[in-house]
């Protein structure tokens, strides 16, 4: 339990961090929401991929909400947690955390929950291994 002058700090793992680019603004000047859902996407599906042991697909995004903007520059930070696995899917929420430059303290952007379904070589439809 996080004490209750504890500032809020993101549940899951880090999964992905990367700077967020002038190239990827939007009429604002702030960072396209296409471009966070991107990196979402990369994030999510590095731990699916963990958890199914091999090839994923995205086949769903859901319960998507966009907190506040991202300036140019932020360090950007995907933190994911792994939320149920079915016989061939996953479902992962996802958390974008970046550090307000003037304080320094961390802030949640956006979130959303990220379905994933386990494919073979071919494309289809695998089984997703409940063994570690």
């Amino acid at each position: 339990m996080t004490e209750i002058n504890q500032p809020p700090a993101p549940r899951g793992e880090l999964t992905l961090q990367t700077i967020a680019m002038p190239k990827d603004t939007n009429s604002s000047g702030d960072i396209f929401g296409g471009w966070l859902l991107s990196q979402m996407d990369l994030g999510s599906s590095i731990l699916a991929q963990r958890i199914a042991k091999g090839r994923v697909a995205t086949v769903a995004i859901s319960e998507m909400s966009f907190l506040r903007p991202v300036p140019v520059g932020a360090i950007v930070s995907c933190y994911c947690e792994l939320m149920q696995v079915g016989s061939s899917s996953m479902t992962i929420n996802v958390e974008v955390w970046i550090n307000i430059e003037s304080t320094n303290e961390p802030a949640k952007v956006t979130e959303g929950q990220f379905v994933f379904v386990a494919i073979d070589e071919r494309g289809k439809t695998r089984t997703v291994s409940k063994d570690k």
